[in-house]
């Protein structure tokens, strides 16, 4: 079991600022010429942090970008200076810094949140090492920063700080130590983890992981964005979709042009509203809108609201939206079991089958096989797969669609004796306690 690598402490130790002090936000090219000589004169890889203004701002820039390395000193670089007016270009200091950070490992937690806003300013790690995703493949039970480092090292950090918008400036002096706290200690927990790895012969699965990440490409935009909205599950009429999606569609590029969270503006359940109510005007609005206590900023942008809900309401029927969305030929899985049971079968095995294996390898069933990549399986097996065992069809089927060559090692024969199965796995029934029963023999129907 993992545990038994873990050194257990009883009391963690609070961590209230840098070994060094919190050093200021470096604003300045003089500043960060030398940041980047300090950080070359270090050695070993390098802890890198971005601070976004997540429910702030509509973009998701790096506000503050925190670089330690040993020997080399602790930074915190203020990024939003050094911005070009032409996005594509990239400031000579940073293309300086990326220069030196690819002549050795960066350490990231949690790396697919930060490289995008750090590849926008122009850093492209070539080597990576991931706190988050090495903690989770090694099966420990919480993996946030926090407590990752007082689960392997025995220190608490202050998180008070998590969830600020980092657009301010100034940055007060406690925001910077927060953010300082994030890259202190990152050097040490990558060691730990991975000796965890090695212990457990996962360390070349990790580094996998880690290569698969950079060379990801950037996600294709999605077709609907707007049927992401919370609550549109809900909604069974075409017509209040083509509302829904021109008010969607508004609050983006308006959210978009000022750089403000789109739920700063309106809220997604004030949408579910306004297309249910339709108002025609802003009285009708406020009456709607008033018990979501949904003030925010909708009401100065009023006009556009309006305008958006009789640009929906207004959509000829031909164009109404479907119920649900086009381009996706694999239907929602909950309805599978009842409409589709030759697909449901193999799946009921499969998730049964790799959940013990997850188990087995501690280590969670989502980084074994997404979700979704075992339902497209399912749905679309390899050619012959559901006529006999072909273990390295469903293996290559795997490779294509994402899956990392120690992921498709282990799950592939597990999934083909799956894809064979015609049978779903019988789900147990669940009894019912004593008094409900005593209750219902008791009732005069005897129901």
């Amino acid at each position: 079991m993992t545990e038994e690598f873990i050194d257990h402490v009883t009391v963690a130790i609070p961590l209230l600022a840098p070994s060094d002090g919190t050093p200021p936000a470096i604003t300045t090219e003089s500043e960060l010429e030398h940041a980047v000589a300090t950080l070359a004169s270090g050695s070993g890889p390098f802890a890198i942090d971005a601070e976004r203004a997540s429910g702030y701002k509509y973009s998701s820039r790096a506000y503050l970008i925190q670089i330690k390395r040993t020997g080399g000193g602790l930074h915190l670089i203020d990024p939003i200076p050094f911005a070009s007016r032409a996005p594509e270009k990239v400031h000579p200091l940073f293309e300086l810094l990326n220069k030196l950070i690819n002549t050795d490992e960066v350490i990231l937690h949690a790396s697919t949140q930060d490289l995008p806003c750090l590849r926008e300013v122009g850093i492209l790690p070539s080597k990576l090492f991931d706190t988050e995703l090495g903690a989770r493949i090694a099966g420990l039970p919480r993996v946030g920063l926090g407590a990752l480092v007082e689960t392997l090292l025995g220190i608490s950090l202050a998180k008070e700080h998590s969830s600020v918008d980092w657009s301010v400036r100034p940055l007060p002096l406690d925001w910077l130590n927060y953010a300082a706290l994030d890259v202190e200690l990152l050097i040490e927990l990558r060691q730990k983890i991975a000796e965890l790895l090695q212990a457990q012969g996962k360390l070349e699965w990790a580094a996998e992981e880690f290569e698969a990440i950079l060379n990801s490409s950037a996600p294709e935009p999605r077709k609907d964005p707007w049927r992401r909205a919370s609550g549109i599950h809900k909604v069974k009429n075409r017509n209040q979709l083509a509302i829904i999606k021109s008010i969607w569609l508004e609050r983006d590029t308006l959210a978009r042009h000022l750089d403000i969270a789109p739920g700063k503006l309106l809220s997604d359940s004030a949408i579910m509203e306004l297309s249910l109510r339709r108002p025609e005007d802003r009285k009708e609005m406020e009456k709607a809108l008033r018990p979501l206590g949904a003030r925010a900023r909708w009401f100065e942008h009023a006009t556009n609201w309006l305008d958006a809900i009789q640009s929906g309401k207004a959509t000829p029927e031909s164009q109404w939206p479907p119920l649900r969305a086009d381009g996706d030929s694999m239907p929602p899985v909950k309805i599978w079991r009842e409409k589709f049971p030759h697909k449901f079968a193999p799946l009921s095995h499969a998730r049964a089958s790799l959940e013990k294996q997850a188990q087995a390898l501690s280590i969670p069933l989502e980084n074994l096989i997404s979700p979704d990549l075992l339902r497209r399986i399912c749905w679309m097996p390899p050619e012959g797969a559901t006529q006999s065992l072909q273990v390295e069809a469903v293996r290559q089927a795997l490779l294509e669609r994402g899956a990392r060559l120690w992921q498709a090692t282990i799950i592939a024969p597990l999934l083909a004796r799956a894809l064979l199965e015609r049978e779903p796995i019988q789900q147990p029934e669940i009894e019912k306690p004593p008094e409900i029963e005593r209750q219902r023999d008791n009732s005069p129907s005897g129901v």
